[in-house]
């Protein structure tokens, strides 16, 4: 008795086989970047929030600062009223001009972690990564961001002791953090494009230490730039820490501001200074 044919094998049961050894002669493609970038900011982000919560020591240290800011300078000049505010009391006025400084303080010095990663080899690993260098320019720079909003929330944490009147509408302060993120990712990119030119933390320090204050002084942090002398008024207006003030004083204490400009500025300054950092970022790896 003949044996019965094998019944023919269905396309069905081979593609599982197929695509096996199709895996095999072909390994998976990497992940594309833009893929990974969300990835790679949850990760730099992550690990600052771990150096924070083991050591609350620069948490600490960094709120002196603008506590001053706010408690010496801002009671003494509402006592005064030697400063123009439109009505609004100095202090209401300051405290969103020292949440953009406290901020912008801790990210301009930000390329030092850059150049310290350089001298201890981690650098060069995460570079040899398929990750792109915007991807890493981009976690370190949110990073940033994210330490900022803690200090953020710890100024206005202080503010809202000292009696400053400020808004309480969630969108609002979501608000609020967007712009404080941006601004600080702007001035640590800023911070690290600096280092891949200077390449050593000497020079950096002596550039950061010369840049933060004519930043600060010609914003309109501490007054209005109506104020200014002729001369440093084009200045603020290029300067992005004004725009961030602008936006910051407009959903915190309800002044007029033109918001769609404020965030529009720091975005496209964010993004520019990201390319600009991922392009000198090579230099500091050689």
């Amino acid at each position: 008795m003949s044996e019965a044919p094998a019944a023919p094998r269905t396309a069905s049961a081979d593609a599982p086989r197929a695509a096996g050894i199709d895996l095999l002669l072909r390994p998976p493609r990497p992940r594309a970047g833009w893929r990974l970038l969300p990835a790679r900011v949850g990760a730099m982000c992550a690990v600052e929030l771990q150096k924070l919560r083991h050591d609350r020591t620069e948490l600490y240290t960094r709120a002196v600062q603008p506590a001053l800011w706010l408690l010496i300078f801002g009671e003494t000049f509402t006592r005064i009223r030697a400063i123009p505010t439109g009505g609004i009391p100095y202090l209401d006025f300051l405290a969103p001009g020292i949440i953009a400084q406290s901020a912008m303080f801790i990210a301009i010095f930000y390329g030092i972690m850059i150049i310290w990663e350089r001298d201890a080899g981690v650098l060069t690993k995460l570079l040899v990564t398929p990750t792109p260098r915007t991807a890493l320019i981009t976690g370190k720079a949110f990073a940033s961001g994210t330490k900022a909003l803690i200090q953020a929330i710890v100024v206005l944490i202080f503010a809202a002791i000292l009696g400053v009147g400020m808004t309480a509408n969630p969108l609002k302060l979501l608000g609020v953090a967007a712009l404080v993120v941006f601004g600080s990712a702007f001035f640590s990119c800023l911070s690290m494009s600096i280092a891949g030119v200077v390449l050593t933390r000497d020079r950096l320090m002596g550039i950061g230490q010369a840049i933060t204050m004519p930043l600060f002084f010609s914003s309109n942090a501490l007054y209005p730039t109506s104020v200014m002398p002729g001369w440093l008024q084009p200045i603020s207006r290029i300067n992005p820490l004004s725009y961030e003030v602008d936006g910051l004083r407009g959903l915190l204490i309800g002044t007029s501001a033109n918001l769609p400009l404020d965030f529009g500025v720091l975005i496209v300054a964010s993004v520019l200074s990201i390319w600009a950092a991922a392009a000198l970022l090579p230099r500091l790896a050689k």
